[in-house]
């Protein structure tokens, strides 16, 4: 009787122990059974697209196979990821890649360890998958720049998500991402571009093996954005650029839309998708032409003589010379109580020489005598109206600001007290004065405008897929209002000499047969504090990375500007060649 009574009484519990369960405890169990069946797997959000002014495609997605690891599945990740070198090829270059990702995601991630397979390897993995749990093939969107190194610094790359990246990041927008913009628009854009991460409800077997997808949250994919570059104006300034190291940048002076923005030599951004290897990355950063370089943006050059016509114009404003003031330039220049001697390029001087022919032929010795009258305040003061020494304010990172020298910075900077002949030698572009090309273009646009200033961008307009277009506005920068409008006139024609006259610097190199009006000015960015008549001459005799760089600045057509164009080529003086040629493409008017 005893043990039926035991018996009895643990049937009791059992009972009492099910009915808790299965009635009291119900509704927790059940959720817990859900939340063990089913998972939330993120989706990643298609990448906006980048087209050009044109609806060029510059950065594309292109569909790949990749090779993923759940870490959190996988028994011996050391034996399966030698098992799987024999199934599929794998370098070393995956493997640091993919320990690199190991670190930064959460175990239960799926993290790539090869992208683009081949269809050799899909086929060969998958007669073998039933050997390496937690191993899968994912389709996925890859970026693809199908231009390679052209538009390199303005596009940028994007690159695998690193640890200092991740932790500013949204993580769980970004939970289902391995990409994010390194660099130039993929980079100023990332949030654009990027998207809205979205998720499956997925329904998974005892093993964990997902059966169905139970709810699809579609996410919201990223703007497709389209710039203000001209893919076709670029590529002939690439083209026209092609042997040579240095930048050029166009602008569209009535908008402030960059229509073009080169610098070369340049690198392939469809490297840095797939990871690049130390090896190669180490070959372009130590590269002595330095290709990972962005001389459009940050690249940092003497002004030099196109300096000429902003001092001009406040020489002008500010009533210390006038179009019939003359000198007699003898090709030599002397401070007052100085005994030092300032050479004129030209050796035995200019002659007779006023404003218009000084800027037109680029009379050193005019642009001495004036900075004496003038003071490096006001030529100062001009130099930053025309943006100089300040951002430009483009939409791109890294921009640099270049260099207004004054005695402040002087003194700051270099611990020194500002002297006159530094205001001699700013007063042609020399010394401490430098700019980017960046904004060389921009103050020649202003210029072109006269005086109506933009701040230059490269974003057109953007659009969600199926949603409509938002264009971008341009935005203005205070005017420069002279007291007299014929200053413009009288400066522009000079420049415009510069180019048409016998007597311009640029006459001979531009050559003739356009049919466009253009103004323009040159210079010569030394790379020595030498001031030697006619050394010029000797520039080809010399070692060619201490030859000096050339500038050349212009707009076009004069009375309705279509084109603002900075070039600057490094140890050459190719500047005004490779200025026709992209000004003959871009305003169609060939040479008879």
């Amino acid at each position: 009787m005893l043990a039926i009574f035991v018996i009895t009484l643990f049937i009791g519990l059992l009972i009492a122990r099910l009915a808790y369960l299965q009635i009291y405890k119900n509704t927790l169990y059940t959720t817990l059974s859900t939340k063990n069946a089913i998972d939330l797997i993120p989706i990643e959000p298609t990448r906006g697209l980048i087209y050009d002014r044109n609806g060029v495609l510059l950065a594309e997605n292109i569909p790949v196979f990749s090779l993923d690891i759940i870490p959190l599945q996988v028994p011996n990740l050391g034996k399966t990821l030698a098992a799987l070198g024999k199934v599929v090829d794998l370098n070393d270059n995956d493997i640091s890649q993919f320990k690199k990702q190991l670190k930064q995601r959460r175990r239960f991630d799926e993290i790539p360890l090869k992208l683009r397979l081949t269809e050799t390897e899909v086929a060969r993995f998958t007669e073998n998958q039933y050997q390496f749990p937690g191993v899968v093939i994912k389709a996925r969107l890859m970026r693809h720049y199908p231009f390679g190194e052209s538009f390199s610094h303005v596009l940028g790359y994007v690159g695998r998500i690193n640890t200092d990246e991740l932790g500013e990041i949204d993580q769980i927008n970004y939970s289902a991402s391995h990409y994010i913009g390194k660099l130039g628009i993929e980079k100023f854009y990332e949030e654009e571009l990027h998207g809205n991460v979205g998720y499956e409800e997925v329904e998974n077997d005892a093993s964990g093996k997902p059966i169905r997808i139970l709810k699809k949250i579609s996410g919201t994919p990223g703007k497709n954005i389209t710039l203000t570059i001209d893919s076709k104006l670029q590529l002939a300034a690439e083209k026209a650029m092609l042997g040579y190291r240095g930048a050029i940048v166009a602008i569209q002076p009535q908008t402030g839309q960059v229509l073009a923005m080169v610098s070369e030599p340049a690198y392939d951004p469809n490297l840095f998708v797939l990871g690049i290897t130390q090896k190669d990355y180490q070959e372009l950063q130590q590269s002595p032409e330095k290709p990972l370089y962005d001389r459009a943006l940050r690249g940092l050059y003497p002004l030099a003589s196109t300096i000429k016509p902003y001092l001009a114009l406040e020489g002008l404003e500010s009533g210390l010379t006038t179009p019939d003031y003359t000198i007699f330039d003898t090709g030599t220049f002397k401070l007052p109580n100085s005994s030092r001697v300032w050479h004129d390029w030209v050796r035995r001087g200019h002659g007779k020489v006023n404003l218009s022919r000084a800027i037109t032929s680029s009379c050193d010795v005019y642009f001495y005598q004036l900075s004496t009258k003038m003071g490096i305040k006001l030529m100062d003061d001009i130099l930053t109206q025309f943006g100089y020494g300040y951002l430009t304010g483009i939409d791109l990172d890294g921009e640099l600001p270049g260099v207004v020298a004054s005695p402040a910075w002087k003194l700051k900077t270099k611990g020194t007290h500002w002297f006159p002949g530094d205001t001699t030698n700013s007063s042609i572009g020399q010394g401490d004065m430098q700019a980017t090309p960046l904004q060389l273009a921009s103050a020649v646009s202003t210029m072109a405008t006269r005086g109506q200033r933009y701040v230059p961008f490269l974003l057109l307009g953007e659009q969600l897929p199926g949603k409509t277009y938002l264009a971008h506005q341009p935005t203005t920068i205070d005017p420069i209002i002279l007291s007299e409008k014929k200053y413009w006139d009288l400066v522009i024609n000079a420049m415009q000499n510069v180019v048409d006259s016998p007597q311009g610097t640029a006459y001979g190199q531009f050559g003739r047969g356009y049919t466009y009006t253009i103004a323009g000015k040159t210079g010569t960015g030394a790379l020595s504090k030498r001031r030697i008549p006619d050394e010029e001459d000797k520039q080809e005799s010399m070692p060619e990375k201490l030859r000096d760089h050339h500038l050349f600045v212009a707009f076009a057509p004069i009375d309705d500007p279509k084109i603002a164009i900075a070039i600057i080529t490094e140890n050459s003086n190719n500047a005004i060649s490779i200025a026709r040629a992209i000004l003959d493409y871009y305003l169609g008017a060939k040479p008879k």
